[in-house]
């Protein structure tokens, strides 16, 4: 195997601290289990998915309200204050991404997001500006781990699988990109990562 020069990254969860958690436990005070059951049974991750697929969330949001019209506000309020949902950057793995974009690793992302909201992400953090392509999924309407989708990125990019590495919080996504020929790893913390970075000559020991 040959060495790899190239760093992929998903965002959320790995460069982004993004959970609708950061914003529902405001509006379900005490009550961590009715959170979660909203969150796995209303507005839940397969339903996001179509958002980050490309649907639109005023279309998204009046689907639900339909179907659920006792909690239409709260639905409401995952596009509406949708900002609340973002913690900040996850600050270990913004480090690794500066020092790697320092030495001049090739860095690219391939992110699962809506793009009504991701044009928000890209005001409110600098560091997406060290990418030097960025695929949404919500404007390609490809969501991950679909094999097309890292395709798409390796195509418009010129990003050769063998030469790259991939990582993403999600292990099926990961698991997909390793299918593809990346390095996958699924990102944990900024420290595992910063170990298998090095492991891999990425960055310095």
């Amino acid at each position: 195997m040959g060495a790899r020069d190239t760093v992929v990254f998903d965002l959320g969860g790995v460069l982004i601290d993004w959970n609708p958690r950061h914003l529902y436990r405001s509006l379900f005070p005490g009550d961590e289990e009715g959170m979660e059951r909203f969150l796995s049974e209303i507005c839940n991750e397969a339903w996001n998915l179509e958002q980050d697929r490309g649907r639109p969330f005023a279309e998204a949001t009046a689907l639900l309200r339909e179907r659920h019209p006792q909690h239409a506000a709260l639905i409401d309020a995952y596009h509406l204050r949708w900002t609340e949902m973002v913690a900040g950057p996850i600050a270990g793995t913004v480090a690794i991404l500066e020092a790697l974009h320092r030495q001049g690793t090739p860095l690219f992302a391939l992110t699962n997001w809506s793009h009504e909201t991701f044009p928000l992400a890209l005001e409110r953090f600098e560091f997406l500006g060290r990418f030097r392509g960025t695929v949404v999924s919500g404007v390609e309407r490809l969501v991950k781990p679909d094999p097309a989708i890292y395709r798409l990125l390796t195509q418009r990019f010129g990003v050769d699988p063998a030469r790259s590495v991939y990582v993403d919080d999600n292990p099926a996504n990961a698991a997909a990109a390793t299918a593809l020929g990346f390095h996958g790893i699924r990102f944990t913390d900024p420290e595992a990562l910063r170990a298998e970075l090095t492991a891999l000559r990425l960055l310095p020991g």
